[in-house]
């Protein structure tokens, strides 16, 4: 009997699951969004708001329980670094799930996994080199416009009288020619 058995299995082996809810976790401090089915995203959620909490923290045994977590000397540190001062002001609730709907293939319930706080990344713009303020830039080697390469046009020549015109070559079929057009169907809704 499962009683007070309150983890999801998900149906998987526990080193399995474990690897499943580490690798979430880590991408969802890359890139602090995710889509994922929300039977993932209900399970990695209390071990991402632990994580938060031991960032806030900031002390050596709270890093050296994240590294035990996650397994990544750079992803701790940019959780100590980038994601834990953004939540110290905040008690709990350091992610949020939204609904997306149902995955077509298999009907599975997707969601966004986010964290609350959402840094903007910065776009970086190159910098431009300023010359003297007299000249003017001048372009560096000009680089000529090509064609692109399927559509060459070829050059007609009139040919005197009694002289047959050039013959101009013809591209050449490609494999499989009409047989991709009968194959190519639209894909059948399930």
């Amino acid at each position: 009997m499962r009683h007070r058995k309150s983890k999801s299995l998900n149906n998987r082996f526990t080193s399995w699951k474990k690897a499943t809810l580490i690798s979430l976790a880590r991408n969802l401090f890359i890139h602090q969004t995710l889509v994922t089915t929300k039977t993932k995203a209900s399970c990695v959620q209390p071990m991402i708001e632990r994580l938060i909490s031991l960032a806030k923290d900031n002390s050596l045994a709270a890093k050296r329980q994240a590294y035990k977590i996650i397994g990544d000397h750079r992803l701790v540190a940019l959780l100590f670094n980038d994601i834990g001062p953004r939540f110290k002001n905040r008690v709990g609730g350091y992610t949020r799930i939204f609904n997306l709907g149902a995955r077509r293939g298999d009907n599975a319930k997707q969601v966004i996994l986010e964290l609350t706080e959402i840094k903007k990344r910065e776009v970086i713009k190159p910098k431009k080199t300023k010359e003297a303020k007299g000249q003017e830039e001048k372009p560096t080697q000009a680089i000529p416009e090509q064609e692109p390469i399927g559509e060459k046009k070829t050059k007609t020549e009139v040919a005197p009288k009694g002289e047959r015109p050039p013959i101009s070559k013809k591209p050449t079929k490609k494999f499989f020619g009409g047989l991709r057009k009968i194959f190519k169907k639209e894909r059948d809704s399930l």
